[in-house]
């Protein structure tokens, strides 16, 4: 076992807080601020990206699309090839700035519904976690956005497929509704958790954030107690100790890496890779799942006037499912092509068009250039500005898959593997949600737009053919989760109380603990499990 003493570089120099949090995204932003409002309390927070005030964009609500593609502030990451998705390496990028994915997703802010979180261990119900919903949303102050035509055309074709327009998504019942997404932000700017958190509160003595501070592995004493992280900085190896403990948060791809990077996991996976096994914990990186999703795009006649993605429906498109008969499924989501046309293609079609062997930044912001200029180009410009898609995205999935590590340098990336489609009711629900999506874009309501199925088009009827058409054209939601089960079996790797068990002193707060993903979004879920995470080391 690897010994808190050991020395590994010739730089190294240690500083003991009371507690470390790794990982400033949306729950650990919240996790530190919040240990930190007791003063009594020193507190250190690493995150591995830079700053928010670097990158702007990152702080104003508009400049989400932009975010989007900048790889300072969204990691390019890639699944393994996905062997029920025509084989391809699904892109799985996530936030790597301060704030984390809050602070370059499409702000969309949902708790999920009752039903999500009846599938949670007990203390985490719908009852049990409202009162710090509404303590996280007093800070966050979210939003809804201004219906439009187009908006309001949406919502009458899908009043006629059976979805009921509801006024407010966040009260706990999501079956087979429609309505305007509350979003985290007022005004023009982002309100992100480390805006509303970190930022909001100002500089304070007792909380120390270090950015671009990327953490190599927790170290751990001779009793298996999580005593200092080992992380790099300004060029240089450094460890800091904790007095009390540390609290993992930096999400479901990267916490079970750096737990495994630091002995704790399978153990025969780690041995492997010469790793001193800390305790053996199988079922760290098993369980790993996300929202896939897939388009189905039309045409309009005229402009869309809508820029965000701000209309929302969910749906129990699989009425053969196990699942309560309450429990939506899928959800829609009503996308407008010009909020985000461009960049949504100059992001997701280099990896697709440049051999996976020569793709690289140079590569990748070549394809962007030539993406841009054709942009520019005025009947591209028209044709987009005509378009939107209702994205279908599989709410509920059934298929489990892994994560594992690929080497022992912290800067290569785990080997990602979501397992969509895995098993074949995914695949099912997958079928019968594009027969949905088509069905509303051609309903009455949006007649007076003069809709036109482009993709996958009508000539994919067949369920073979649209289960063909959902294998080529999935992509992630971005919604990784379950990679470090919160239960209550002693196989789960994390406790009710987010104690990782096995080892003292340590605790995972972030979706890689989310046992089922909600129907919903995870900025919210994530926050509510970094808010309740401070609330429990309190009261311990």
């Amino acid at each position: 076992m690897a010994g808190l003493l050991e020395t590994v570089h010739p730089k190294i120099v240690m500083n003991e807080y009371d507690y470390i949090v790794v990982g400033g995204g949306s729950a650990g932003c919240i996790v530190a601020a919040e240990l930190a409002n007791d003063p009594s309390n020193s507190v250190l927070l690493l995150e591995s990206g830079p700053a928010a005030e670097e990158h702007p964009e990152t702080l104003i609500a508009e400049g989400y699309k932009e975010a989007f593609i900048n790889d300072a502030v969204m990691g390019e990451r890639f699944s393994i090839p996905q062997v029920h998705s025509a084989k391809h390496r699904i892109f799985a990028g996530t936030g790597t700035v301060m704030g984390g994915s809050g602070s370059v997703n499409g702000m969309v802010y949902t708790r999920g519904s009752r039903e999500d979180y009846a599938e949670w261990p007990q203390g985490w119900h719908w009852n049990d976690v409202q009162e710090d919903f509404k303590a996280i949303e007093k800070r966050l102050r979210p939003h809804r956005r201004p219906a439009t035509k187009w908006t309001e055309a949406c919502i009458a074709s899908a009043q006629e497929l059976g979805f009921n327009r509801k006024e407010d998504l966040n009260d706990g019942n999501m079956s087979n509704v429609i309505g305007y997404e509350w979003m985290s932000y007022e005004g023009e700017d982002r309100r992100s958790s480390y805006v509303a958190f970190v930022k909001d509160a100002g500089e304070r003595a007792n909380l120390t954030v270090l950015t671009g501070a990327r953490a190599h592995r927790v170290m751990f004493t001779p009793e298996k107690r999580a005593r200092a992280v080992e992380f790099e900085h300004d060029g240089a190896l450094k460890r800091a100790a904790s007095a009390k403990e540390i609290i993992l948060c930096a999400g479901a791809l990267e916490t079970p890496k750096l737990l495994m990077l630091s002995g704790v996991g399978p153990s025969e996976h780690l041995r492997t890779f010469d790793i001193p096994v800390v305790t053996d914990r199988p079922a760290i990186g098993n369980g790993l799942h996300d929202h896939p999703n897939v388009p189905v795009f039309f045409k309009a006649k005229k402009d869309i006037d809508c820029f965000y993605p701000q209309l929302y429906s969910f749906f129990r498109t699989n009425e053969g499912s196990d699942l309560p008969a309450s429990q939506s499924d899928t959800c829609y989501v009503y996308w407008p092509a010009p909020s985000a046309m461009r960049q949504m293609v100059q992001r997701m079609l280099p990896p697709m068009v440049v051999p996976h062997a020569f793709y690289g930044p140079r590569s990748r912001q070549m394809v962007r250039g030539m993406i841009g200029a054709a942009f520019k180009i005025g009947a591209v410009q028209q044709f987009t500005d005509h378009m939107f898609g209702i994205i279908l995205i599989l709410g509920k999935p059934k298929s489990r898959g892994t994560l594992r590590l690929q080497s022992t340098d912290v800067s290569v990336q785990a080997l990602i593997d979501p397992a969509y489609y895995s098993d074949s009711q995914d695949m099912d629900t997958m079928v019968r949600g594009v027969r949905i999506a088509r069905a509303i874009g051609g309903a009455s309501g949006l007649a007076g737009w003069g809709a036109k199925e482009l993709m996958p088009g009508k000539h994919v009827n067949s369920d073979a053919a649209i289960a063909n058409y959902v294998r080529k054209n999935t992509i992630t939601t971005y919604h990784f989760a379950g990679s470090c089960r919160m239960g209550t079996s002693e196989t789960d790797p994390v406790d009710a109380q987010l104690r990782l068990r096995g080892v003292s002193g340590l605790r995972v707060a972030d979706a890689s603990a989310i046992p089922w993903t909600p129907v919903s979004a995870l900025n919210a879920p994530s926050m509510l499990i970094g808010y309740r995470a401070a609330k429990l080391i309190r009261s311990a």
